[in-house]
């Protein structure tokens, strides 16, 4: 295992070339890259790997970036194979089975689903071997720039302040958004908001044969739900629904949760037999936000720490990553070619906002009957199928030509919800209702944990 860099003195801060704030998947991969092109990279944690965290079903997309940054085999090892994904809806008399090799690019079959825990330090430990210098236990509390670079304000966990003087700042902070935070920028989604109870089950009855690690997921009456099976037998389990719900709990966290489960009963038939880990369940608010933009002079905002988006579709580790990966080209022009990296810059601001619209367009409407009717169906036409499992598996850089037959799709669904207006406008103004409906939930802007 590489060795843990020692903390600086006090007294002055220590030099580098970059200081990455964040050792989640975006911070972790764009050190690695960065130090492998012979940068002087310090890579700060706030926790000690391996931290608990959510997130665990990965995409097809996912995979030639663990290809290219050389832990495919790390991440296949602790994996449980992700083929596909099944919907279930209480309106319909049998589940829908898509498969990411019904996609457009047929290269990208599957993923796998992982505990976050274990991937996040291979990613972290995989910088480390790269050559950055990691901190973990380190919280950088402030960031204050100046004409030549930055200075961050850190803290160890026994109370101790550090500090390093840098030439450019990556803040990969995830839901911290230290960045955005202290600049002001940071805002909640006025077209989405919601939030989730979640907790890990064993003895959860998965599907069958190669369909066992399939992320399955399940509306109910006040939102969705995930099921996540993972490698080690047990089964990610969580409800993310509008904060007007969250707001009626009256009893303690894990019962609200089982009474929650309960009304969903194909899921509640699949957890019949089975047991809630450490009767442990966790709450966590404020789903959605964004930042007014994504990067400046001399510094980027990665992943999380810019926007975050509903979780339905998986597309949280994987958008942090290939933030990483353009934001380090950006890192790149911004300390040897200052004078062009304006170019860089707006490419990466394009790139960052255009990730969340493609996967947005769907979450908004996700509740939608006549968005459940389309995924609950089996037609094809003109390849828009094809087009919407490309989205389902992460291609939505334009790296296959789908967006023709998007507007396939998102024409019949315009025609169905016109066909049932009436069903549309009550759907619409239930949502308009509980998306207002921001105030403070159970759980918000932490992770509650309830025993």
């Amino acid at each position: 295992m590489p060795q843990i860099a020692r903390p600086p003195d006090a007294a002055a801060p220590d030099t580098c070339d970059v200081v990455v704030i964040g050792g989640g998947p975006a911070g972790s991969t764009i050190s690695a890259l960065l130090a492998g092109q012979g940068r002087d990279v310090v890579l700060l944690e706030k926790a000690r790997h391996p931290r608990f965290h959510i997130g665990e079903s990965l995409l097809p997309a996912n995979v030639p970036l663990f290809d290219r940054l050389g832990v495919r085999a790390q991440v296949e090892a602790i994996g449980m194979p992700k083929w596909g994904v099944e919907f279930v809806s209480p309106q319909h008399s049998a589940p829908s089975f898509i498969e990411f090799s019904q996609a457009w690019d047929k290269r990208m079959p599957m993923a796998w689903q992982v505990r976050r825990s274990v991937l996040d330090e291979i990613l972290f430990r995989h910088a480390a071997a790269r050559g950055a210098r990691t901190f973990e236990a380190c919280r950088a509390r402030q960031v204050a720039f100046d004409d030549d670079g930055a200075t961050v304000e850190a803290t160890l966990d026994d109370g101790a302040p550090r500090r390093w003087r840098a030439r450019f700042i990556v803040d990969a902070s995830g839901r911290d958004t230290l960045l955005a935070g202290q600049f002001g920028i940071k805002s909640r989604n006025p077209r989405h908001n919601s939030a989730a109870i979640f907790g890990h089950f064993t003895g959860a009855r998965r599907l069958e044969g190669r369909r066992e690690g399939n992320i399955s997921i399940f509306w109910f009456e006040h939102g969705w739900f995930w099921f996540i099976p993972l490698a080690d037998g047990s089964t990610s389990v969580g409800a993310t629904c509008w904060p007007h719900y969250l707001k009626t709990r009256d009893k303690p966290l894990r019962d609200f949760f089982i009474d929650t489960i309960a009304m969903c009963p194909a899921l509640a038939g699949r957890l019949q037999e089975a047991t809630l880990i450490d009767d442990a369940v966790h709450a966590t608010g404020n789903y959605a936000y964004g930042a007014a933009h994504a990067c400046g002079r001399r510094y980027v905002m990665l992943g999380d720490a810019y926007a975050f988006i509903d979780p339905v579709f998986s597309s949280g580790v994987y958008l942090a990553m290939e933030s990483a990966f353009q934001g380090a080209e950006v890192v790149a022009a911004s300390l040897d070619r200052p004078r062009s990296a304006w170019l860089a810059r707006r490419r990466f601001e394009a790139h960052m906002r255009r990730g969340p619209r493609e996967f947005s367009w769907f979450i908004y409407r996700m509740t939608n009957p006549a968005m459940r009717e389309l995924f609950m169906g089996s037609g094809n036409a003109l390849r828009a199928k094809e087009a919407v499992v490309s989205v389902l598996a992460g291609d939505v850089f334009g790296r296959a030509p789908i967006q023709p037959s998007l507007q396939v799709f998102k024409g019949v669904y315009y025609a169905l919800s016109l066909l049932h207006w009436r069903r549309s406008w009550a759907a619409w103004r239930r949502r308009r209702e509980h998306v207002r409906d921001v105030g403070a939930v159970p759980g918000e802007n932490v992770v509650a944990e309830a025993r």
